[in-house]
């Protein structure tokens, strides 16, 4: 999202895991060789849900019964995220390294339990980082900025939720919010270690290829370094650099370096077009793609997935909702303020149009979800919907959503403990792309 500085036990081979823990809910199908591994996810001891739930409960039913996040429960707990915080499907403890890897099975996928019968969400490889990440992730451009006003107290409350929610991969930029999205990030880092955390850098400077220099790659990382308050980030990214950028030996030789000084764990490109990602993909040093990815934009299941899966390389799918229109919440009488790039972003009179409505005039995004609405399934959310036809698309390593509270972030969570959708629905949602959509955006990016 280009942002100028101006502004368990092991389940048995086909059997859906954590069944017998949420019986009627469907939490994703576990099948030999799979490669995915689970993050940690515990489920709640004060009021939360039963091994005798009704089958007819949704995902959103269940984690909508559990306790909220509390005064009195903060306090009796000490600093940090209440215990008792309502998550997804089961409030979560604090993270823990003894409850990281607690209870490995031997099976297929392997999945992770912690004690008191906890869950876990889906992890999966991002790519030659080497290591895994949950399949949810939480994109932080909206606690940074250009997205209205979100208070401090928001955005940490969104960030610990998410990772009580079994949320272990956060990516943010250095230009969001001038710094400010990923000093936050810094805070909730100090307190889960564990993390993954990737960040951005290359919009600080005019889009000129020249300024994609060893001085301003290490100036921008040193910054980014110190707002993390780390000394080695896991994962930097090229934010969405001009095309000569692809063609340089010389940057990427210069991360290659970096890697090497103890800078940076990995590397990677965060892309406009598929093209880009290609040609990123080619690199043998990029250890992962970003792109934009979702209901409104199917470009990059023709080549970048499937050339990404051949290489290794990881994909993080950005603008999972289309700026909030696969929430289904917005009318043509939505209004946004003037700090919002859905307002001044429009026509990409600030970044590119496509980090906006993925590209989609609003009024055909509304028709197109109107359309969409009538494939979700009954008890889940329209945003869940959207999340969870992209986990269903091969090669995709993790979805990086935004929140703004930590109510979203919940929703967000849900995503990835949901069953895959079945093969009319996608149809479906082809459908509405090919006759709405495709015309806008399919030649573009």
């Amino acid at each position: 999202m280009p942002v100028q500085q101006q502004n368990r036990r092991s389940a048995p081979a086909g059997r859906r895991a954590d069944a017998d823990a949420f019986p009627g809910v469907e939490v994703g199908r576990v099948e030999p060789g799979d490669e995915r591994r689970r993050s940690h996810v515990s489920s709640s001891r004060e009021g939360g849900f039963s091994p005798a739930a009704p089958a007819a409960e949704s995902a959103a039913t269940l984690y909508a019964r559990l306790p909220e996040r509390t005064p009195d429960r903060a306090a009796a707990r000490g600093p940090g995220p209440c215990r008792g915080a309502s998550v997804a499907l089961a409030a979560v403890p604090r993270w823990t390294p003894a409850r990281a890897r607690v209870g490995v099975g031997a099976g297929a996928l392997g999945a992770v339990r912690g004690p008191l019968g906890s869950v876990a969400m889906d992890e999966r490889k991002l790519g030659k980082t080497g290591r895994n990440v949950s399949a949810v992730g939480f994109g932080a451009w909206q606690i940074g900025a250009a997205w209205g006003d979100v208070s401090e107290e928001d955005a940490l409350s969104a960030l610990r939720t998410s990772v009580e929610s079994g949320v272990s991969f956060i990516d943010t930029a250095d230009v969001y919010g001038d710094g400010r999205s990923e000093r936050l990030v810094g805070q909730i880092l100090k307190e889960y270690p564990h993390l993954t955390v990737a960040t951005k850098m290359g919009r600080r400077a005019p889009q000129e290829p020249g300024n994609y220099n060893p001085e301003n790659l290490r100036s921008w990382n040193d910054d980014s370094r110190s707002n993390l308050g780390v000394d080695t980030i896991d994962l930097v990214q090229l934010h969405c650099p001009p095309d000569a950028v692809y063609a340089s030996d010389a940057v990427f030789d210069d991360l290659d370096a970096m890697v090497s000084e103890g800078r940076i764990r990995s590397y990677g490109v965060s892309v406009e077009t598929c093209a880009q990602a290609l040609a990123a993909i080619e690199r043998p040093g990029v250890a992962s793609v970003q792109i934009i990815l979702n209901a409104f934009r199917h470009k990059p299941l023709e080549e970048v997935l499937p050339a990404a899966r051949e290489a290794g390389v990881g994909v993080i799918a950005r603008v999972p909702l289309a700026s909030g229109l696969l929430s289904g919440r917005y009318t043509a009488q939505t209004s946004f303020g003037d700090d919002d790039h859905r307002n001044f972003n429009r026509a990409g009179d600030a970044f590119d149009v496509g980090e906006t409505f993925s590209g989609v005039d609003f009024a055909t995004g509304l028709a197109a979800v109107e359309r969409i609405r009538e494939a979700v399934p009954d008890g889940m959310t329209m945003a869940q919907f959207a999340l969870r036809w992209i986990l269903d698309q091969p090669g995709v390593s993790t979805v990086i959503p935004g929140a703004r509270n930590a109510e979203q972030a919940r929703g967000n969570a849900a995503a990835a403990f949901l069953a895959p959708l079945p093969p009319e629905v996608h149809s479906t949602v082809r459908e509405v792309y090919d006759e709405l959509v495709r015309p806008q955006v399919h030649h573009r990016w």
